[in-house]
């Protein structure tokens, strides 16, 4: 058994033992951390290796917190999660279908705005239908439950990232990341390969957000289709590096201690300093933190010490 190997295990045995400390706060911040590692790697699989910016995470999240609001009390658990992530499949087939044809911001800002078309459309379907614009959450699972529950899907996330990679469904993405024209004159159907990492991309997007919606116990359609959800996900993708499963993990793991430490203290703060981060990284670092080449660094630096 590789060194890596025995890490992931050692890893995931901590996680998942996590609840027994009995530490709410411990707990918290892991969540907060499991799930935008789970969100950076889910984005990562379809837009690292393609390129395409998307913007339709908040939606894939938010169509799965309505699921499980809608669900909850209904259904046993397992299936509201299972709901939450195929609704976001069966969404991202119908925008995919549209949007896939774009690239560029064209692509980047059409996924956002269907992501705001959701939103709103959920807003008018809650006031005109329910008579309300929340809802509150009272048959809710237990923290540990919720937290295992999330740790899972972020641990499939992760195996789906590098067995999806290795695949040639993986291989394809990333010739159409390279050369698109020239991946479809080597045999490659663009569409359909685009298609089918978006929508696999999108399931683990909602089931977080199916997982994730009872943590809040009352939700609005302001609060899971947030904006900064998307944004916070592809920053710690891109910083952390987005051809690489490690990079979207470190960069959640970094974003989540500094969200906790300033964005309540400091907001205007930490929201500066992700901005900074973000040019610094599209300047300095496309590949992101992950992906950069440290070692020329460290032979470049030996080379010029040399007398």
């Amino acid at each position: 058994m590789n060194p890596t190997t025995i890490i992931v295990f050692m890893a995931g045995a901590l996680l998942g033992a996590l609840p027994a400390l009995e530490s709410p706060f411990a707990q918290s911040l892991a969540l907060t951390c499991l799930m935008y590692a789970g969100l950076a790697v889910s984005w990562s699989m379809f837009s690292g290796p393609t390129r395409y910016l998307s913007l339709a995470t908040s939606a894939f999240f938010g169509l799965g917190a309505y699921c499980t609001a809608w669900g909850l009390g209904k259904l046993p658990w397992p299936a509201v999660v299972m709901l939450g992530g195929c609704a976001a499949v069966v969404f991202a087939f119908f925008i995919g279908l549209i949007t896939l044809r774009l690239r560029g911001a064209y692509f980047a800002v059409i996924t956002y705005g269907l992501g705001e078309l959701v939103k709103h459309t959920i807003t008018h379907i809650e006031k005109s239908y329910f008579g309300t614009v929340g809802r509150v959450m009272t048959e809710t699972p237990s923290s540990a439950t919720v937290y295992w529950t999330v740790l899972a899907i972020a641990a499939l996330a992760v195996w789906t990232y590098a067995a999806f990679g290795r695949s040639r469904w993986g291989h394809a993405l990333r010739g159409i990341g390279m050369d698109e024209e020239r991946a479809a004159t080597m045999g490659v159907n663009p569409m359909r390969v685009k298609l089918i990492g978006f929508c696999l991309s999108s399931w683990f997007a909602g089931a977080l957000g199916a997982a994730m919606a009872v943590r809040w116990t009352y939700i609005d359609p302001h609060t899971v289709f947030n904006p900064f959800i998307v944004f916070q996900t592809v920053l710690i993708s891109m910083v952390g590096g987005p051809l690489t499963v490690g990079g979207p993990l470190i960069g959640a793991l970094a974003f989540s201690l500094l969200s906790e430490f300033l964005r309540l203290s400091l907001p205007y703060l930490y929201m500066i300093i992700l901005g900074v981060l973000l040019i610094a990284s599209v300047l300095y670092l496309p590949d992101g933190i992950a992906g950069y080449d440290w070692k020329r660094l460290w032979r470049r630096k030996a080379s010029e010490e040399k007398p």
